[in-house]
């Protein structure tokens, strides 16, 4: 039964500053509460965010349970997950976009890439619209109005959605964000019919790129109404509005709340509590750290806030400005299990129900469950709210059960689980900090969230920091942030001009600012509490990173972007300063004070009792505190416990606390730290070898960002045609970034040219530290002259005489000479005809990069570069990539010593060995003949040797070398094969040369897949390499064909060069249909979006949409293919290499055949002109040129 109180409905009366102050977290699982009373005393309070049998709201009930339903004069502030669960749970508003004619699939293809290279059913989050109006317009990238709006037509199809029900719509036209006329005059027409919710680009994200400004403005139509309907509902119940927090951390009136500035609405409230806390505290450089039970937010800070324009939230692209969140799946839930010799925790969770086993509930084992048996959670300081009745307290003894029936030793175990969950926190946090070039070594740990203070010191550890912060509301840091947030407003807007164009840089600018200013001021904000922060995104030339720069004087501005520049990459772009986009934010300062939240105690009390804990290896005796026993200046020594209400700190050996003036524990390290010995890498450490795979892969990943960032070719950084990796001292291949599988299987081979070159000093010189290699030859280790490879030898130390390891980056370029712009000439009869050939090239000669003579180099030949400052520059992006490679490996080294970490670069190829010799078993043998256009077959044939656990893979019977392009080297075909043993692997493991130690590849001499030296290969790499990836499929029966083809495209002149890969249907399999218009197999490359595209090439795309119809039928569909179509606006020749025009990709096991590509001419003068799969046409002004991709083939005979 209820009490009295609890049945008493509340009564609000008027906001006044003298009275309640409730700031709120209305988090998944819980909503969190910090309440100020009239006196200044500070009460908190945590509720199940959905709790239906007692309460409609969990911020009402939470104000009303602590004001005990009394009538308050009060004011709230809050953060809420509303938005992100309806993006989750695709509970949002049905939504109908209306996009320019020809884009209506624009939004569903996306840039094309598949999310996970190795999926055999890669597939994409579903979309938050569910109709498509295609709108009669079109303006062109320079505002000319091709087709003028046909508003009785958009009207027409306006009348048909609203009366199938639609309210919500997005309107994104293209080139709408800098000439919206038609988007406006829509927007009228859709008031008109009488739509509730309207979201024009325009104005949801005034930003150049029509996808990610197409998605967030679909994002802002599909989430406005839920957040209006959730702030309406809190308004009518409490009586008064609210302040919202916003994913930029700024607060706003309920009334100006919308979808798109909402997602993140929780998580900033985080970020804003951590830096105001660690400013009071003293710290202007803070790492964030909160970690809940499913998951770990970090954030980086050095005085001011960092937003990212572009976040990806539950599959959905929105651009619009974030606080900079990275998070990982690593949290108390993260279950933490054994594969195969190696320890995995997460990214499932265990969630809250069942939760950890602890729980009384069956769940699994958990980083929780870990720390309850290493004695760093007490039970009989944690609540009692478990079993069948909600009063028993952690189960110790399932625990206890649950490890022992691992093959380790539980104690071991344990903390060994616990150790791979910190290495991948540590990892999220070197993706934020490390990578861009900050020094976390001098910030703070800010450790916030129920499980953070568990972890705070090792995370600490793994990073080299000394000290860490925990306020006293730490638990519920989010919600105690919503109170000491600022009203703010943020406008941004693209611009492209010059920083020397000051003039139209102060007016646009000024122009931002007034709108930032408006808003505030147009939700009752004195105008005379609003101040202006303007700042600038500044880019060198044509390269797409930009760095945030306060607006101020032109040199000013310069001399601060390059030193951001040198201080993330390590060297100085030289392009023209550009000014990207512009940022205006308007802020009222918060008036809410930042006096001490707890009252602290006069004396010392003594520890509660001391306990065995598990730290460092060894059992340790640990003394227990109550936090709320400890006064200002009181110190604990590790190994203790500290325990609060709401969480527990764990201060390990070496590591000392001490309770600041306002509260908060201030951990320091006080021992120095001792570099990791191993007494034997000889054997793989199941925890050692989770940590250092990841590791590895952190690296990688790291190179690969570098390279995107500082690269100026559209193919590196908007397309992504490049690869990163780590490779042993023999040139194995040992971690990649997930990028293009064509070039992660083939780059040691480049590696091993170098090795075998210069390590025997042939040419008088061998390796030196500070040296770098190019090399795009195919005969030796490359794949074709476009894809360069930058390879950095890593000495170890100082005492080295060789390498100890290699990092390699390779790019595709856009022209490295050769017949045609863009180097993919679709006739090449000869190597030569293909480009500028770099054989084992000394680009960096122990530290002095070598312009001089590379530019000599492409200049050179019957058929040079045609862009060499271009080329000079993306070689300058792959050598700041290498060397963010080499820093880290050093890095690595310094910690755990050269040798333990070339031995676990081999332990990792072991374990990937291992996996493949247990999938051995479960394959069949097979054979499969493919032919192509030219009449060309691979033919291959798969056997087990399952007595001797190996896989033969032979290419017998396949065609001789070919008087055409389509040759592949062998690094190709060996690429293929990596990847397609990688792929029918279930287990995720890391890409490496060990998937291939018990294959057996067998290519015969003189065949097109292992051609000789001087022959074409320039479509062996981006063609046959898909025709011989489906054939192995096809023997194995696995799945079937995909298009078959890159479907690639070059266009330009002597002045501009551009490519691209068109996507195609994937192939259908064993339970799942193919996906539409997504990159597969051997090449994972974006498409350019359709402004920036449009902005560069003197070309219109007319439409980018699915070839409904043209995937194979079956029991499984195929997925289906493009059609693209693009308009030339002046004389440029295109070339097209591309397959699987005559012979279909095949259909499997009774599915029927995709249909094959096609293309075509659409001349201005009428004329229809047919081409073949490859051609180089010339191409005039007001020419069209249309390619339709070939279908996937569909698997299993229809009943």
């Amino acid at each position: 039964m209820r009490s009295a109180v609890a049945d008493r409905a509340p009564t609000w009366q008027g906001c006044g500053m003298t009275g309640w102050r409730f700031w709120i977290d209305r988090g998944g699982t819980f909503t969190d509460v910090v309440a100020r009373k009239p006196g200044g005393e500070i009460v908190t309070a945590k509720l199940l965010s959905e709790d239906p049998e007692r309460y409609e709201d969990a911020a009402v009930e939470a104000i009303r349970r602590l004001t005990e339903g009394a009538p308050v004069d009060f004011e709230l502030r809050i953060g809420t997950t509303v938005a992100t669960n309806a993006l989750l749970e695709r509970k949002g508003e049905p939504t109908v976009l209306a996009i320019t004619r020809g884009f209506g699939d624009a939004l569903l293809i996306g840039h094309q890439e598949r999310p996970d290279i190795f999926a055999r059913d890669p597939h994409r989050p579903p979309p938050l619209f569910s109709r498509t109006i295609e709108v009669e317009e079109r303006v062109a990238e320079d505002g000319r109005v091709l087709q003028p709006l046909d508003r009785v037509k958009a009207a027409e199809h306006l009348r048909q959605a609203f009366e199938a029900g639609y309210r919500a719509i997005a309107i994104v036209l293209m080139h709408g964000w800098r000439f919206p006329m038609h988007e406006a005059a829509l927007m009228a027409l859709a008031e008109r019919q009488g739509f509730k919710q309207i979201s024009v680009s325009h104005r949801v994200a005034p930003v150049v790129k029509l996808i990610g400004r197409g998605d967030t403005t679909v994002a802002d139509a599909y989430l406005s109404p839920v957040v209006r309907n959730y702030v309406e509902r809190l308004t009518a119940a409490l009586e008064r509005e609210a302040l919202f927090m916003q994913s930029f951390g700024g607060l706003v009136a309920g009334k100006a709340f919308r979808g798109k500035d909402a997602i993140l609405s929780g998580p900033a409230g985080g970020i804003v509590g951590m830096t105001v806390t660690a400013a009071q505290a003293g710290f202007d450089r803070v790492i964030g750290f909160d970690m809940g039970g499913t998951s770990t937010d970090v954030s980086h800070y050095a005085g001011e806030f960092e937003r990212d324009s572009e976040t990806i939230v539950a599959g959905v692209r929105v651009r619009v400005p974030m606080l900079r969140i990275h998070t990982v799946a690593a949290g108390g839930g993260s279950i933490c299990r054994l594969d195969n010799g190696r320890l995995v925790v997460g990214p499932e969770s265990a969630g809250a129900v069942p939760g950890p086993a602890c729980y009384r509930r069956g769940g699994p084992l958990t980083v929780t469950d870990c720390n309850l048996l290493l004695g760093k959670l007490r039970p009989e300081y944690f609540p009692a709210l478990f079993g069948p009745d909600g009063n028993l307290p952690l189960d110790r003894e399932v625990v206890e059960a649950r490890f022992a029936e691992l093959p380790l030793d539980p104690a071991s175990a344990a903390e060994g689980f616990v150790a791979v969950a910190v290495a991948n926190m540590a990892n999220a946090i070197r993706t934020i900090s490390v990578a861009r070039g900050h020094d976390v070594t001098r910030y703070v740990l800010a450790c916030f969230g129920g499980a953070g203070g568990q972890h705070a010191c090792l995370v600490a550890d793994a990073l080299a920091m000394d000290r860490v912060m925990i306020h006293p509301l730490a638990g519920v840091l989010s919600a105690y942030g919503m109170g000491l947030a600022d009203r703010r407003e943020v406008r941004e807007a693209s611009l492209g001009t010059p920083a020397s164009d000051r003039a139209a840089l102060v007016s646009a600018l000024d122009a931002l600012a007034e709108q930032a200013r408006e808003a505030l001021r147009r939700q009752g904000v004195d105008p005379a509490s609003i101040k202006v922060d303007q700042r600038v995104h500044l880019r060198r030339g044509d390269t797409e990173h930009t760095i945030e720069i306060p607006f101020g004087e032109t040199d000013a501005m310069a001399a601060a972007f390059d030193a951001a520049h040198r201080a993330q990459f390590g060297f100085d772009a030289r392009a023209a300063l550009i000014v990207d986009r512009m940022v205006a934010e308007a802020i009222s300062a918060s008036d809410v004070s930042q006096d001490a939240v707890v009252s602290l105690p006069r004396a010392p009390s003594p520890p509660l009792d001391s306990a065995p804990v598990r730290m460092a290896g060894a059992w340790r005796e640990a003394a227990v505190h109550a936090r709320e026993r400890l006064p200002a200046g009181a110190i604990v020594k590790g190994p203790a416990l500290i325990i609060d209400a709401v969480s527990t700190t764990v201060v390990e050996p070496g590591w000392s606390a001490s309770v600041d003036p306002q509260g908060s524990l201030i951990l320091d390290r006080v021992e120095p730290r001792t570099n990791e010995v191993v007494a034997d890498a000889t054997q793989a450490d199941p925890v050692r070898l989770a940590i250092f795979a990841g590791l590895f892969m952190n690296i990688a990943e790291e190179m690969g960002a570098a390279l995107q960032r500082t690269a100026t070719s559209v193919n590196i950084r908007e397309r992504l045609d490049f690869s990163c990796a780590l490779f042993d001292a023999s040139g194995n291949l040992v971690a990649n970034a997930p990028h293009i599988p064509v070039h992660l299987g083939s780059m040691g081979d480049s590696i091993r040219t170098i090795i075998a070159d210069r390590g025997d000093c042939r040419d008088g010189r061998g390796m030196r530290r500070g040296d770098a290699y190019a090399l795009n030859a195919p005969y030796r280790g490359g794949t074709h002259l476009p894809d360069i490879t930058v390879i950095m030898p890593v000495f170890a130390d100082e005492a080295a005489d060789k390498p100890t390891w290699f990092v390699a980056a390779r790019g595709h370029h856009a022209d490295v000479g050769g017949v045609t712009p863009g180097s993919m000439p679709p006739n090449s009869r000869t190597l030569q005809e293909e480009g500028v050939l770099l054989d084992n090239v000394l680009v960096v000669d122990e530290g002095r990069f070598l312009e001089t003579e590379l530019r000599l180099m492409f200049a050179a030949g019957p058929y040079p570069a045609r862009n060499i400052d271009q080329n000079i520059a993306d070689l300058t992006a792959q050598l700041a990539a290498c060397a963010r490679g080499a820093e880290g490996l050093a890095h690595m080294a310094e910690s755990h010593g050269a040798d333990v970490v070339t031995a676990y670069m081999e332990h990792v190829q072991a374990h990937s060995d291992a996996a493949v010799r247990r999938l051995l078993p479960t394959l069949a043998n097979g054979a499969f003949a493919y032919e192509m256009d030219d009449g060309a077959v691979v033919r291959v044939q798969i056997r087990i040797d399952r007595e001797r656990e190996r896989l033969s893979v032979d290419f017998t019977g396949t065609s001789a070398q070919r008087q055409n392009n389509f040759n592949a080297p062998a690094a190709i075909v060996r690429a293929a094969v990596l990847y397609v043993v990688r792929t029918m692997l279930d287990d995720a493991i890391p890409l490496n040369d060990g998937c291939l130690r018990h294959v057996d590849i067998h290519i015969p001499e003189g065949s097109m897949l292992k051609p000789c030296h001087p022959a074409a290969v320039v479509a062996g790499n981006v063609e046959t390499s898909q025709v011989v990836t489906d054939a192995l499929f096809g023997a194995l029966g696995a799945v079937a064909a995909s298009q078959g083809t890159m479907n690639n495209l070059t266009l330009g002149d002597d002045a501009y060069q551009y490519y691209e890969t068109i996507a195609g249907g994937a192939g259908a399999g064993p339970g799942f249909d193919g996906a539409s218009v997504i990159q597969t197999h051997m090449t994972n490359s974006r498409m350019t979006d359709p402004e920036i595209f449009e902005g560069r090439t003197s070309c219109l795309v007319e439409a980018f949409a699915i070839r409904r119809g043209s995937g194979g039928e079956g029991l499984n569909r195929g997925g289906d293919g493009a059609v693209r179509r693009i308009r030339f606006l002046r004389p440029m020749t295109a070339c097209l290499l591309a397959n699987r025009h005559r012979v279909p990709p095949f259909g499997l096991d009774g599915g029927k055949n995709g249909a094959a590509g096609a293309v075509r001419i659409e001349r201005a003068s009428g004329h229809i002109e047919p081409l073949g799969s490859t051609a180089e046409v010339d191409m005039q002004t007001g020419d069209v040129l249309v390619v339709e991709t070939p279908g996937g083939g569909g698997f299993g005979r229809l009943p």
